[in-house]
């Protein structure tokens, strides 16, 4: 479908900084004892710095980049889970994040049990889960294990029905954190399908993979961080090549 030029997402100089201690502590009770002394001598970590990005409402956007290039937690203030140091984020639509599949999910609770109290800190009352309840467990594949407590899963089950659960009502803005390389391929493909039908409807898709493969297929545009910084913005196809000859 054509991508509309409205932009849903809209990120200005944004900067996020972590305050980390510059000198190794050996001991708990040395840290602590420092700590109330104020003796602990820090330094400015940017995980993210001046980054400017929009993106457009019907689009699906990736993110690329080496472990600690600023991916995670550019979704989280994107999510509003983390503020900015500085800079300013402008969101026109509801965002369901899926930065940590069954984030919230009670051990000891029941599969059942969980729908209802992860869909709560989605925003959704009893009554919207209970209409999506039965294409939750349809789509996870429990079949009677939604009876079973949590703990009992595997990490398998445990992702497919957080990902049945986050995406079970139709989000304006879906952010996915790489738990798409999570379950067998043809349960990451249940899910790729999901995500291509938002985006037929009309919802803004953000995700970050390291599987340049699946970033290629999904995404219209990509941006690449290197240290918390954006080195190039385009075409999935223009800055995947990019980034992979400065790889090399």
């Amino acid at each position: 479908m054509p991508i509309e030029s409205k932009p849903i997402i809209v990120l200005e100089n944004v900067s996020v900084r972590y305050r980390l201690p510059s000198e190794r502590i050996g001991t708990l009770k040395e840290y602590a004892i420092r700590i109330l002394q104020r003796r602990i001598k820090h330094r400015d970590f940017w995980a993210v710095k001046d980054l400017d990005l929009s993106i457009n409402q019907g689009e699906v956007f990736g993110i690329i980049g080496e472990n600690g290039a600023g991916k995670s937690t550019l979704l989280k203030v994107i999510s509003k889970v983390l503020r900015p140091t500085t800079g300013r984020v402008r969101i026109y639509g509801k965002i369901a994040p899926l930065l940590e599949l069954g984030a919230g999910f009670h051990p000891e609770l029941s599969g059942r049990e969980n729908v209802f109290l992860n869909g709560a800190l989605l925003g959704y009352s009893h009554e919207e889960m209970s209409r999506v309840f039965d294409e939750i467990v349809e789509f996870s594949e429990l079949g009677e294990f939604i009876d079973a407590p949590i703990r009992t899963y595997s990490s398998g089950m445990y992702a497919r029905l957080g990902f049945a659960v986050a995406t079970a009502h139709q989000p304006e803005i879906l952010i996915v954190d790489e738990i798409l390389s999570v379950g067998d391929e043809a349960f990451q493909r249940k899910c790729t399908d999901r995500i291509s039908g938002f985006r037929e409807d009309g919802a803004t898709v953000l995700m970050v993979s390291h599987n340049l493969d699946l970033i290629a297929e999904m995404c219209d545009r990509v941006a690449w961080l290197d240290h918390g910084k954006l080195i190039h913005t385009g075409s999935s196809e223009e800055v995947i090549a990019k980034y992979r000859e400065g790889a090399h």
